[in-house]
């Protein structure tokens, strides 16, 4: 009789592709290379839906095959997209019923996900480059999100977009590599492990 962790698929693929999307979609806003109504439409919905919920689910099936790493990360950054995605819906109207958060607010809730992301990193070099390169990138996108409202530096902003645009490819390649695996049983560039 097959064991739990054999029935349930490996949740990574999904999870990092739902991850690499959605900051993908967000860095060209924070780029300026799409306009902010994209971020009040399509980022929002992404983060609810494929950033968010994608991961939670991911996350969900991580804990049923006993991962503590996965299971971990996809639930926290699945809980930071639908976070993220419920204060755009509860500042902008229709809603309106909480007020904007202030540039203080704003920085210590990106530099609390920035340390997160930080300590995190440190566990990549025992899984794959590719991994050790998505984490290093999202860390530093983190810090400069962190930064912005403080610096109120249009700059960093766009700083932070290229950062998290080079992120999030990195997620989907890494997603993509999971499933070429799986299928071909071959393994992309960034799939070996650097630490054993």
């Amino acid at each position: 009789m097959p064991s739990r962790k054999q029935e349930l698929a490996n949740p990574a693929a999904l999870g990092l592709m739902a991850f690499g999307f959605t900051t993908i979609l967000l860095s060209l806003v924070n780029m300026d290379i799409v306009d902010a109504t994209l971020e009040a439409s399509f980022v929002l919905t992404m983060g609810i839906f494929f950033g968010g919920f994608g991961q939670l689910l991911a996350g969900w099936v991580a804990f049923r095959r006993g991962e503590m790493f996965p299971a971990t990360v996809f639930t926290a950054y699945g809980i930071f997209w639908e976070s993220l995605a419920f204060y755009w819906v509860l500042v902008a109207p229709p809603v309106g019923i909480a007020s904007v958060a202030s540039g203080g607010a704003i920085a210590s809730f990106m530099l609390i996900w920035g340390i997160f992301t930080l300590l995190m990193w440190v566990f990549t070099f025992y899984h794959t480059w590719n991994l050790v390169f998505v984490f290093g990138t999202l860390w530093i996108t983190f810090f400069l999100l962190g930064a912005h409202p403080i610096l109120e530096s249009e700059v960093i902003l766009k700083w932070a977009g290229g950062v998290g645009l080079i992120c999030g490819a990195l997620a989907v390649w890494t997603g993509f590599g999971l499933l070429f695996l799986d299928h071909t049983g071959r393994k992309l560039p960034g799939m070996g492990r650097p630490l054993r």
